[in-house]
């Protein structure tokens, strides 16, 4: 009989699996590229396909005795080790995980160090990079310093095969002395997730109390489903409380649910990264909430809750969305949807759901003003049309059709910027043309710049008299006074 072991010791959930790890189809490759003093080796994949894991087996089996030093971009103090390291070019082996989490600037520094020490091979003392990201890092490496492809190591783990997935769960039965009936299930659920196996199995045994090795042989069944309820439920304290911030947005509003439809999007996909301009592209369910929020509001709402931002990854450069943790993927793929949302506390839309809260119509003259209220509303979490922010969304139509829809039917409010200038423009009086009949049903807010009349716009309607002249460098105040006099307002009227 094999010696005792804990449950918690063969199927592990943390930390490196002595008792149940599966090589991938590439380790060997892996292995020469990292056993290369001076090859910089990239990892790259989606999270619980196993990279730091297999990272870790490598080093340990290579020099267990000469560990290199292990630095996350998640750990402050890290941040400012990798910093020097990249600043002083320290000689060493160091495993850089989550890469991608590094500022820009921070990450081309190490690309550099790393082509430098590709160049130069055993003839300088110079830093040994290991460096650990999800998918696509190696090629936004390349991009950050193009001639680096060649002289780097770039690897992706893929998920296990079925192959690989049995040979983990019969490596924990054999030192549990069980057998797991039924068990390609296993296989079909977590789609060849290392991570999830191992989870997976830790609750098939709790729930047969299996929680050590068996003096006797035992066979134990199970059902998915309960198992996956299991899961969940565990999860739950944990995950919970970060998917509703993320939800409910920057600033809670009822009707204001993009980030819902986001989250629950993505937990219908197989990966938990995903480019949200693919996504939006595919999804024309989702696609207004997307475009939405993927320009700014995304990153104001990571950036200003620290559960959020601890919880979910976003690159508002190249648009990418990450779950890096996979146990909170798998939360939220089977997450009910339903109670989230009532829980979160928002109401159902009533007749039409709108793509935007607020459309501005402007002449180009008063732009200026025009940002700044967009700027003010989006970091108040409001969906905004302004022109210059959706030009790459609608690449290749026409502006007359997509004003058409955006100022007559996809926004539930137009705010008009009116003044001479306005009145001179071609597309403005186009625009004008398409928002005029809904000032009857006072979903149009103008802003008076002077006295000129307009057609459509009765000379009694409710609107907001404001000064400003972008060419009066003098007038310095003005934006103090734009968000007492507009944005505020605004705020008001769209939390009725």
């Amino acid at each position: 009989m094999s010696i005792k072991l804990m449950l918690e010791e063969v199927f592990k959930t943390e930390g490196l699996p002595e008792f149940t790890f599966v090589p991938p189809p590439n380790y060997n490759e892996i292995l020469l590229d990292i056993r290369n003093s001076h090859k910089p080796v990239i990892l790259e994949g989606q999270s619980g396909t196993g990279k730091t894991t297999c990272v870790r087996h490598i080093l340990a089996e290579l020099n267990p005795e000469n560990k290199p030093e292990y630095l996350t971009a998640r750990n402050p103090v890290h941040v400012s080790r990798i910093e020097k390291v990249a600043r002083e070019q320290t000689p060493g082996q160091f495993v850089v995980d989550d890469f991608h989490r590094l500022a820009t600037d921070l990450q081309e520094s190490l690309a550099n160090v790393a082509k430098l020490a590709a160049d130069l091979g055993t003839d300088a003392n110079l830093p040994k990079l290991v460096i650990i990201g999800i998918n696509q890092i190696g090629s936004d490496l390349i991009q950050l310093v193009p001639d680096i492809a060649k002289r780097t190591g770039i690897h992706k783990i893929a998920p296990g095969t079925s192959a690989d997935i049995n040979k983990l769960i019969e490596s924990g039965c054999e030192r549990l002395n069980i057998k797991i009936r039924g068990s390609d299930a296993i296989y079909a659920e977590t789609r060849g997730d290392y991570w999830l196996t191992q989870q997976i199995c830790r609750s098939i045994c709790t729930a047969t109390n299996v929680m050590s090795t068996q003096d006797d042989a035992r066979e134990i069944k199970f059902s998915i489903e309960d198992v996956r309820h299991r899961v969940v439920d565990q999860l739950r304290s944990a995950y919970y409380s970060a998917v509703k911030e993320f939800c409910r947005g920057q600033r809670f509003r009822p009707k204001n649910d993009p980030y819902f439809k986001l989250l629950r999007a993505v937990g219908q996909q197989q990966s938990s990264v995903v480019d949200l301009t693919e996504m939006a592209n595919a999804l024309p369910e989702v696609r207004g909430s997307i475009n939405n929020i993927k320009e700014r509001r995304l990153q104001v709402l990571i950036d200003g809750k620290p559960a959020v931002a601890r919880s979910f990854y976003y690159n508002a450069e190249t648009k990418t969305f990450a779950i890096e943790d996979p146990a909170l993927f798998y939360f939220v793929k089977h997450l009910d949807w339903n109670q989230l949302r009532q829980d979160c506390g928002f109401r159902e839309h009533e007749g039409e759901d709108f793509e935007f809260e607020i459309a501005i119509s402007f002449a180009g003259e008063n732009r200026p003003l025009a940002s700044f209220i967009n700027e003010s509303l989006q970091t108040l979490d409001v969906p905004v049309f302004y022109d210059e922010q959706y030009e790459a969304n609608y690449l290749g139509k026409t502006w007359s059709k997509q004003f058409a829809e955006i100022f007559g039917t996809k926004s539930r409010y137009v705010l008009c910027i009116l003044d001479k200038h306005y009145a001179a423009k071609i597309w403005p009086t186009f625009e004008k043309e398409q928002f005029v009949p809904r000032v009857t049903t006072e979903s149009v807010f103008p802003v008076f710049l002077d006295d000129t009349k307009f057609v459509g716009i009765p000379h009694d309607i409710i609107g907001m008299k404001f000064r400003f002249d972008a060419t009066d460098d003098k007038d310095v105040d003005w934006p103090a006074r734009a968000t007492k006099e507009i944005v505020y307002k605004l705020i008001d009227k769209l939390s009725e």
